[in-house]
């Protein structure tokens, strides 16, 4: 009978390849840090709309629930394509409350406002988000990072219009 050959199996000391996407590590710290600026203001604006679409009231109530809704839902879903990028970068993305507290340029509101205030909050937090989106656009452009500075071009584009929609129901 024949022995049985020993599989190799993979060494555990074995080190994962180094990142070489044409961006020094220096420059992805700095993008991934920007980043994750942005994710936690995002985290935290997706947060304050859900909570504004469930607790509006008063004569505005279908108008805002359905706008927020929109707004959070593509909120959420930008939440992601901002945290992988963050690892394509060779970082952690931050992912806890605690976190977000740290690196949110938002403050989060007292209580439950009454719908008016919760549109100039809304209004004050997307221009939050496009302010820290754009520090974190001009670290990509000047790393020539194309897929960080086109993803935060889109999220630009998205929290402009949204302030400017929820500024208009002010007018």
């Amino acid at each position: 009978m024949a022995k049985a050959s020993k599989s190799k199996a993979p060494k555990s000391d074995q080190s994962v390849p180094r990142i070489n996407i044409g961006i020094p590590e220096a420059a992805r710290a700095a993008i991934a840090a920007e980043l994750s600026k942005t994710l936690a203001d995002s985290y935290t604006l997706y947060l304050m709309t859900h909570n504004f679409h469930w607790n509006v009231t008063g004569p505005l109530f279908n108008t805002l629930h359905a706008m927020f809704m929109t707004q959070y839902t593509e909120e959420w879903n930008a939440l992601d394509d901002i945290a992988e990028r963050i690892r394509a970068l060779g970082h952690y993305a931050p992912g806890t409350y605690r976190e977000y507290a740290q690196l949110s340029s938002i403050a989060e509101p007292e209580g439950i406002p009454d719908a008016l205030e919760m549109v100039r909050l809304l209004v004050k937090g997307n221009e939050a988000v496009a302010q820290t989106a754009r520090n974190a656009f001009t670290k990509a452009d000047e790393a020539n990072d194309q897929p960080t500075a086109d993803l935060l071009t889109q999220r630009l584009d998205v929290h402009e219009k949204n302030a400017w929609m929820l500024r208009s129901l002010l007018q």
